[in-house]
């Protein structure tokens, strides 16, 4: 089936975050989901759900772990191994409403008798509430922003920053905002450094299948049998399929008591995962590939599009072409702008997310989400440099 990405479609009619947040004149390029229609094998599952007419309680009601849902954990057993090579087992897999959820089970799944939890700002604002929310300390050892506008990890801060209490490092790859895709050897140095610090490794890889050309993402954990002891890994169907309303998402632990305390930290907190969630998840991993390979290479020629046009018509801004997600980094710093965020969503009409929501390094920057019909986003560009 070709499907077609180019459609624009009205979102402002439907309960749309994204689309009803901001007044009508304005578009919306900020929160991260995508504005085209999810693959049609997840529509045709759900539509025979709704038809059926009778919307009771999911199996996987108390616990979502893989043993009430056996299909979809072998779903996800089977893509793990058939995308990344990387063997686990049903019983590693357990299922839960959102990634943000899993971020701070994880959290306070290690928080027995305090502590603290590294972070690597600038990144996604939900990673730096999350120790706080489980009452832990939030240490900082910023992404570095090389001369090119590319990021890479200040090695020595990272080891440096850790104390005799951090209890957890929140790992971000593909990295949310600034588009890293970490290589192998990048990998096995947070490894490294965290085992032998004996710090659990929290890997938020939600928008690991989202990735370009000339780079390959490898989950952390697939690095070898120790670091997967050590390893929480997130992923979900939500930003790959755009189904991030329907609130499901993989948590792959495969230390059996590292995998006791995250199930013990949600008792009688964290609900079951929505069950119109649950269908779409196993349809769109079992059925969705072909509908992914397709909007791989749109979203591919978006980032393109994006960067040749602020190149060329808005050389006060600069960005690194992602290496993966839909999520452009921008550098308004040398536009001169005192609030960037609020000059273009006044002048242009246009909303972004505000860089500094992302921590320290976020001064001065933008994110755009490029994940959207490119009529959309060429007028987003338009109004944005007609501002400047």
């Amino acid at each position: 089936m070709e499907y077609n990405f180019d459609q624009s479609l009205n979102r402002r009619s439907s309960e749309s975050f994204k689309w009803r947040t901001y007044a009508e004149d304005v578009l919306p390029l900020f929160v991260a989901d995508m504005d085209f229609v999810s693959p049609e094998p997840v529509v045709r599952a759900l539509r025979e759900y709704v038809d059926h007419g009778v919307f009771g309680y999911p199996r996987g009601l108390y616990a979502g772990d893989a043993s009430e849902l056996p299909e979809l954990a072998d779903a996800v057993v089977e893509r793990m191994a058939h995308r990344y090579k990387w063997q686990i087992s049903p019983e590693d897999v357990i299922f839960i409403p959102g990634v943000v959820t899993g971020l701070n089970l994880a959290s306070h799944a290690v928080a027995s008798g305090g502590g603290s939890v590294l972070v690597q700002p600038p990144v996604y604002p939900p990673v730096l509430e999350a120790p706080g929310n489980a009452h832990l300390r939030r240490l900082e050892a910023a992404i570095e922003r090389q001369q090119d506008g590319t990021y890479v990890a200040d090695w020595d801060a990272l080891a440096s920053t850790i104390t005799s209490d951090t209890r957890l490092f929140i790992f971000c790859n593909p990295h949310n905002p600034v588009g890293r895709v970490f290589r192998r050897d990048e990998l096995c140095r947070v490894a490294e450094i965290c085992l032998s610090r004996n710090v659990t490794i929290c890997s938020d890889e939600i928008h690991s299948d989202l990735v370009f050309s000339g780079h390959e993402h490898i989950p952390i954990a697939s690095i070898d049998r120790d670091v997967a002891q050590q390893t929480v890994t997130f992923i979900a169907p939500s930003k790959t399929f755009n189904l991030p309303g329907l609130q499901c998402a993989v948590a792959i632990i495969q230390n059996p008591e590292l995998r006791r305390r995250f199930q013990a930290a949600r008792e009688g907190l964290v609900p079951w995962v929505n069950v119109a969630g649950l269908i779409a998840a196993n349809a769109a991993y079992r059925e969705g590939q072909e509908w992914l390979d397709q909007v791989l290479v749109y979203l591919e020629a978006n980032r393109e599009f994006l960067w040749s046009f602020i190149q060329r018509q808005m050389p006060t801004i600069t960005m690194t072409k992602p290496e993966g997600t839909y999520l452009a980094w921008l550098d308004c710093r040398e536009a001169r702008l005192d609030d960037p965020f609020n000059f273009f969503l006044h002048r242009a009409r246009v909303a972004l997310s505000d860089g500094p929501t992302f921590g320290r390094g976020g001064e001065g920057f933008l994110r755009l989400n490029f994940g959207c019909p490119r009529s959309v986003l060429e007028e987003a560009l338009q109004r944005m440099r007609q501002a400047i």
